[in-house]
């Protein structure tokens, strides 16, 4: 079923305004509770005893923006304080750091809105012709350097492409369920299309307020399913990508072995290869029976057994997270000494008490503790609003909350001096004692050498699969006590470089779900990805991008613009 322009909600009209400088929208603000537990933590790893003050815009000295907009598009070209700031960067801790250093060496000449591909068609003509690098830039909430204007190589200019214009949901397919949905959709924009089918895409990350499919797309972003639906291609059926080559549309397919995927080529390419400007999707009927249980152990091995017997059983929940006592102490669910594991299942098509009876069987195994009242209460929990809202209390519905207030908890912790960043990775079972062990002795000992006194390093399970686990890792960090943000951001870097090392080097993916970028490249991408491989996907991109004019820098290094053959570059 097509949808006419006249069934399409106007929700682009009402985007809030976004903090230039850190997370979220700009008028969202933390609790009371929330900022007591943040002086906690100051005190605890210790910060600045005065915060650096929030930057405006007025404090910014940009450069001029280099070049001059396509006479027809000009229209769509921005180079507005506010554009130039919110497009330079992404959302990481050391994007915040910059941020409050008021210094944006490089921010991009201009910031484009095109609205159709005809007009991203010209803009890349453009873009060839006078020697633009393009960066294309869906919600900007990359934690890993993925969108940054600073690019390296001679380029006339920079341009950020946002493609928020692209937010349609253009067609349903309510006999196959599927749905055609264009590239700049934000998470909400694409499920409030869905809700009046009684249809949802069903992939939730923690960014999903402001990242859009595309982004999720380009970066194999990880939903908040925890298990079976965990990444965004297993709902991909077809994408159409313009690349500076010309137009590639995969063929709609429930599935095929008709020789390499070119979805799996676009899935993970980080906007080096082109525009994703719409795609189809896999979407499901929208759940109607949920359970849930919270369970405690006293040790953190036999929980992750216990982990490792649901993940075998083939009973799928949507959520298997398990916090370390530490994480989930800072979480508000623990008490410092329990591991917690929150457990839920969800059906469009049928009620859960076997499920959530036999995951409770084997957690009893291996000693878990739950209330049996509260898990009662929760399979008779339904889409109604009161159900729903009785279903999102208690350590779950605690939990949820905190997993998405989490971000902004930087926009107060970094202006104090702490460092409050995570990595997150993926490993088989028969190797994740000896990588937890490892992870945290490497992690601490460079907190401790950069810093000088000790951290807070914690850890859950964001996802869970038969052969493994995919670990989370939060750490906590003294940056500085005199506001000097360079310090800060010089430890942080050492720390991070020290995380990806170990990450690679103890057997792990150097990120299970938050993408490549620039940051994940050192100590960890160009060591875990072979050489030839990277050589291929290099060459690929040659084809489709013979100027390396696509976010150059990202995933692997740009040959030099008009090089063919021969310029592909392994660092």
């Amino acid at each position: 079923m097509t949808l006419s322009a006249n069934e399409q909600p106007d929700t682009l009209a009402h985007r809030r305004e976004l903090l230039f400088w850190g997370w979220g929208y700009a008028d969202q603000h933390l609790l009371p509770q929330e900022e007591t537990l943040l002086r906690e933590l100051v005190s605890t790893v210790g910060g600045g005893a005065t915060a650096v003050t929030a930057p405006r815009l007025d404090e910014f000295a940009l450069p001029a923006p280099r070049g001059k907009p396509p006479a027809a598009l000009a229209g769509l070209f921005s180079s507005s304080v506010y554009d130039r700031l919110t497009h330079a960067y992404g959302k990481s801790f050391a994007d915040g750091v910059r941020m409050l250093q008021r210094a944006v060496a490089r921010p991009p000449d201009w910031v484009v809105f095109p609205k159709n591909e005809d007009q991203l068609e010209m803009l890349l003509e453009w873009a060839d012709i006078s020697g633009a690098a393009l960066i294309p830039f869906g919600g900007g909430t990359s934690v890993c350097g993925g969108v940054e204007s600073a690019v390296e190589g001679d380029y006339s200019l920079v341009v950020s492409v946002d493609l928020q214009y692209f937010n349609r949901v253009l067609e349903v397919d309510p006999v196959s369920r599927a749905a055609l949905i264009e590239g700049g959709a934000l998470g909400p924009e694409l499920e409030t299309a869905l809700r009046p089918h009684n249809l949802t895409l069903r992939h939730f990350p923690q960014s999903f307020q402001f990242s859009t499919l595309g982004g999720w797309i380009a970066t194999r972003a990880g939903g908040h399913y925890a298990t079976q639906y965990t990444h965004i291609e297993d709902f991909v059926e077809s994408i159409r990508t313009l690349t500076p080559s010309g137009l590639m549309e995969s063929r709609r397919l429930p599935g095929s072995g008709a020789g390499p995927s070119p979805d799996r080529l676009v899935v993970g390419s980080e906007g080096t290869l082109g525009f994703i400007t719409r795609a189809w999707l896999r979407v499901q009927d929208r759940p109607r029976f949920r359970a849930s249980a919270s369970i405690r152990f006293g040790d953190m091995a036999a929980a992750c057994a216990a982990v490792r017997a649901i993940s075998q059983a083939a009973l799928f929940p949507s959520n298997c997270r398990l916090l370390d006592p530490l994480e989930a102490m800072l979480n508000g669910v623990g008490d410092g000494r329990n591991a917690v594991l929150v457990l839920a299942f969800e059906s469009a098509d049928h009620p859960l008490d076997a499920w959530l009876a036999r995951a409770l069987e084997l957690v009893a195994d291996h000693g878990g503790r739950w209330d049996a009242d509260a898990a009662e209460r929760s399979l008779h929990s339904s889409e109604t609003d009161q159900n729903q809202a009785q279903h999102r209390q208690g350590t779950a519905g605690a939990w949820r909350n905190q997993f998405l207030r989490a971000p902004y908890y930087r926009n107060y912790l970094t202006p104090r001096g702490v460092i409050a960043d995570t990595f997150e990775t993926a490993i088989t079972w028969d190797r994740f004692d000896n990588f937890y062990t490892g992870i945290k002795d490497a992690v601490s000992r460079a907190i401790r050498r950069e810093t000088g006194v000790d951290g807070m390093l914690s850890c859950r399970f964001t996802h869970v699969y038969p052969d493994g686990p995919a670990p989370y890792f939060t750490f906590y960090a003294r940056g500085t006590d005199s506001g000097d943000m360079p310090a800060m951001l010089s430890r942080w870097r050492q720390i991070k470089l020290a995380a990806n090392t170990a990450v690679t080097e103890l057997g792990g993916t150097i990120t299970h779900h938050h993408a490549v970028g620039r940051d994940h490249r050192p100590g960890g991408y160009d060591q875990q990805a072979p050489a030839l491989f990277r050589a291929a996907f290099a060459g690929a991109r040659e084809v489709l991008d013979p100027r390396g004019m696509m976010n150059p820098g990202v995933l692997i290094d740009t040959p030099a613009r008009g090089a063919t053959g021969g310029g592909i570059l392994l660092s």
